[in-house]
């Protein structure tokens, strides 16, 4: 039942194996390598989880004469580590675990039944362990993950509702198995999910903001994205997700914005600052919409956008950086639809000043946006595209756009005005960057001339002239 091409990586195991059989003791692959294996999918495997019945101490004890490292932060919860030939492993006491209704913290009991342990994992295709004691491996499959792999299917161990209600979190993990995996949910489970959407309250935001991440990086995250909305799981930690679902007018009809949004999702390479950046980019559109002699407007959603996009990122506990990355990215995404009116050279260097380092993400952003069915659309939208970045890249050749700063530093302003640092030096520094940006670069005399200019039109000069 073990696929032939598993075998060299089992057999790595062999020597781990043999240990813990010298000493009466089972010891088991469990977690997503297992699924993988049996689905000849690539994964790693330098990071490994494993179950025996053996507890945490007989675990230290048999490893340490292999390992050359081995640590015990997870003891309480029954998890040894350790490092053996520069591969990491996790080595967990088979547990039957029970949760507090109103806590995600498990209260952990060791059993010695392989069976119990798989039967508290979330999925049945997640429920399947290979025993690598033995004579030879062996598939350990109680709950028939194996053929629910093979015919599409996500359905729990145990019952949903009690699988559910011991970890909430396993909810949103659906929607990622469904759209890796192509899985269908059984009956049961969305009905579960539906009536226990609320349940997701008791997670930290750390852990949903995990998931959600680990869900917009698969290759195409549109099934599982569809899951929570339609659950009504979105609703507990990302409400404005279920507003894109606006009522459409039967007047003045527009894009749906959630079916949009999860077409920019799907579209995006599968980068977690761009799928993100795709996922928020037309948040603000509901609270936007406005119907005019011209049809249905969303005036200023990018400026909006950008500013719940901080909101709902710090609720989830993002990183102070990949709130900013994600919300400047937002507020950027129109940009580039004016670039057809003709822009300038000074318009194309702004455009690269203001992206900065988020440069190739904008413009994978802005593909990624294009949603029309019309292909000749599609494909003018693209060469524009593309003869930006040709000239992006003709200017970058010229001058460092990337870095662009104005043609005098401060010291060199506080030298030639006799100032000190303060405000007056920024507001000289933010003029010279302006004409830096609409005329490029210039020679220092024509920088210090330049400030000499301002300068004779600042209250601060008190000779009300221009410095020689």
């Amino acid at each position: 039942m073990i696929p032939a091409r598993a075998k060299q990586e089992l057999d790595a195991l062999a020597p781990l194996g043999e240990v813990f059989q010298n000493n009466n003791k089972r010891l088991y692959l469990v977690g997503g390598r297992v699924r993988d294996l049996l689905l000849d999918r690539q994964g790693p495997s330098n990071d490994v989880d494993l179950t025996t019945d053996a507890l945490p101490e007989e675990v230290k004890a048999l490893v340490r004469p292999l390992a050359s490292a081995v640590w015990a932060t997870g003891e309480r919860f029954g998890t040894i580590g350790c490092e053996i030939d520069g591969c990491t492993y996790e080595i967990t006491t088979h547990r039957a675990e029970t949760y507090s209704p109103d806590s995600r913290k498990p209260e952990v009991q060791f059993t010695s039944e392989i069976h119990a342990d798989l039967s508290r994992r979330d999925f049945t295709v997640n429920a399947m362990a290979i025993e690598i004691t033995g004579d030879q491996p062996t598939l350990i499959d109680p709950f028939d993950g194996l053929k629910d792999l093979a015919e599409g299917v996500l359905r729990t161990p145990i019952s949903p509702e009690e699988s559910f209600s011991d970890d909430p979190l396993r909810m949103m993990r659906a929607a990622r198995f469904i759209s890796s995996y192509s899985l269908q949910a059984v009956p049961e489970l969305l009905v579960a999910v539906q009536a226990m959407a609320d349940r997701l309250s008791i997670v930290s935001s750390e852990r949903v903001r995990d998931e959600l991440c680990k869900l917009v990086v698969v290759a195409d995250p549109s099934d599982g994205l569809y899951f929570l909305h339609d659950t009504g799981l979105a609703a507990h930690f990302f409400p404005e997700l279920p507003a894109m679902r606006l009522e459409q007018d039967p007047i003045h009809r527009h894009k749906d914005v959630l079916t949009h949004t999860i077409a920019v999702v799907a579209q995006a390479p599968a980068e977690l600052l761009v799928r993100l950046a795709a996922l928020f980019h037309d948040i603000a559109k509901p609270a936007t919409r406005a119907i005019g002699p011209n049809g249905v407007s969303f005036h200023h959603h990018e400026v909006v956008g950008a500013r719940m996009t901080r909101e709902r990122m710090k609720a989830l506990k993002f990183s102070n950086e990949m709130v900013a990355q994600i919300s400047q990215l937002v507020y950027l995404h129109l940009r580039f639809h004016t670039y057809d009116m003709g822009w300038s050279d000074s318009a194309v260097r702004r455009f690269v000043r203001d992206a900065g380092e988020l440069l190739p993400e904008l413009i994978a952003l802005t593909r990624a946006d294009c949603t029309t069915r019309n292909q000749r659309k599609a494909d003018a939208l693209n060469r524009r595209i593309d003869d930006l970045e040709l000239r992006i890249a003709q200017l970058g050749e010229q001058e460092e756009l990337k870095s662009i700063r104005p043609d005098l530093d401060g010291r060199e302003v506080m030298d030639h005005l006799g100032l000190t640092q303060g405000q007056v030096v920024g507001r000289a520094l933010s003029y010279l960057l302006e004409l830096r940006l609409e005329r490029g670069p210039v020679s220092e005399e024509q920088a210090v001339a330049d400030l000499d200019a301002w300068w004779a039109q600042q209250p601060e000069n008190p000779a009300g002239t221009a410095t020689l």
